[in-house]
């Protein structure tokens, strides 16, 4: 992985091709992509593999709950411009996932890397990044994570003193709570549609004060950072002013936020705001989201949503009533096992459009829409929604595991 001059330790290199060997027999088993548990064999055999392989890297790390997969894909995009980029672009973004894409990186010069929000300080501390991007953090898989504050409160100890340029995003106060330990930190103001997860102050408690798109803390003056790049409408402001056009394939205005943090993380690099948003433009969909596919004759767009936060955006991309919607929600442990979420959903957004209800949780669903007083009807599965949906073009909003179950069975 290393250049010459710093080669991997022979302890290493067992533990990468050990790692990779395990990787292509679970795959051959049609065990999935095998990164994850490739990975727990390659650290296993090598503690410190992951601290090894990012040493020759410009590491950047992405973590947010919501658009961290995106985003990792536009800054790899952007990045390419000045050499070749590692990134785990499948989203395996914990430190077994995050080894494995870094070890089948030999002649990268950046490793981009998408990191889940509860491993960040970790992933920090080992890969010793140039830069750390941080887009957002509302609630998210109820069960297992703890409440936003305390996620915000690790970042921030975990960042505390670091050497990382820290590109964060200025209207969420839980990440600027977070990000403001950090001593080099440019701000970006991305927006921030869910605000229910930033109501009272993450520093003292106190009632956050929201005029317009201003906030601030009314009892310890705790206030939102003056920006130096900002989304406006479909271009970015860069820090000398100068307005740049945001030509992308993904819909919506989360992802033009995305594109925003993004060309903030690649200027940090020496990449141009042109070059980078020009290069974003080549993304088209990530891991299937956004993919329009052609089932039963019928055109779907899969759309990704995983809590409350993600939710509220994918509802402003719909193609407006009576555009048919068919909703899934699972909840196994990669989603989290609590859907107490469901109710913070403002599911009256959907109104005017014709639902049909699939998934492991259709019924939990069910209730939440019943209480919503939206028209809805229960499916066995998408064939059966398919067929019950008027005609048109069909959005598909899935969370995770119920997303990857309709890619399997859709073919994408």
């Amino acid at each position: 992985m290393a250049g010459n001059s710093d080669p991997l330790t022979p302890r290493a290199k067992l533990a990468v091709t050990a790692g990779k060997a395990v990787a292509a027999a679970s795959r051959a088993a049609g065990r999935g992509s095998g990164s994850v548990i490739g990975g727990r064999v390659a650290l296993k055999l090598d503690p410190d593999l992951l601290a090894r392989l990012a040493q020759s890297l410009d590491v950047v790390l992405v973590s947010a709950t919501n658009g961290k997969t995106t985003t990792t894909r536009l800054i790899a995009e952007a990045l390419r411009a000045a050499g070749p980029v590692v990134s785990n672009a499948l989203g395996a973004n914990m430190p077994a996932g995050i080894t494995s894409a870094l070890a089948g990186g030999s002649d990268a010069k950046f490793g981009v890397i998408e990191v889940d929000e509860k491993y960040l300080a970790g992933v920090a501390r080992d890969t010793a990044p140039k830069c750390i991007a941080l887009l957002n953090l509302s609630r998210d898989q109820l069960d297992r994570a703890a409440e936003t504050r305390m996620l915000a409160e690790n970042w921030r100890e975990g960042l505390a003193g670091s050497k990382a340029v820290v590109v964060a995003n200025a209207d969420d106060p839980l990440v600027v709570w977070a990000a403001s330990s950090s001593p080099n930190v440019i701000w970006v103001a991305a927006g921030q549609m869910w605000k229910d997860d930033a109501w009272s102050c993450p520093s003292c408690g106190g009632v956050m004060q929201r005029p317009g798109d201003d906030w601030f803390c009314g009892e310890c003056g705790f206030r939102r950072p003056t920006p130096s790049w900002a989304l406006s409408g479909d271009h970015v402001l860069d820090p000398h002013g100068s307005a740049w056009p945001i030509h992308l394939q993904l819909p919506g205005r989360a992802n033009k936020a995305n594109a925003a943090s993004s060309a903030a993380v690649a200027a940090v690099f020496g990449v141009p705001p042109q070059v980078a948003l020009e290069r974003m433009y080549q993304v088209q969909a990530v891991a299937g989201r956004y993919d329009v596919v052609q089932f039963q004759g019928r055109d779907l767009r899969l759309l990704l949503a995983k809590n409350p936060a993600g939710w509220l955006e994918t509802f402003s991309l719909i193609d407006p009533p009576p555009t048919p919607v068919i909703l899934s929600v699972n909840a196994r442990s990669a989603d989290g096992t609590d859907t107490s979420w469901l109710w913070d959903v403002d599911y009256t957004r959907l109104t005017g459009h014709p639902i049909c209800v699939i998934g492991d949780r259709k019924l939990d669903l069910a209730v939440r829409l019943e209480v919503a007083d939206q028209q809805f009807q229960v499916c066995e599965d998408i064939d059966q929604a398919v067929q019950l949906c008027p005609p048109g073009r069909i959005e598909v909003i899935a969370n995770y595991t119920a997303f990857q179950d309709l890619r399997r069975r859709v073919g994408n």
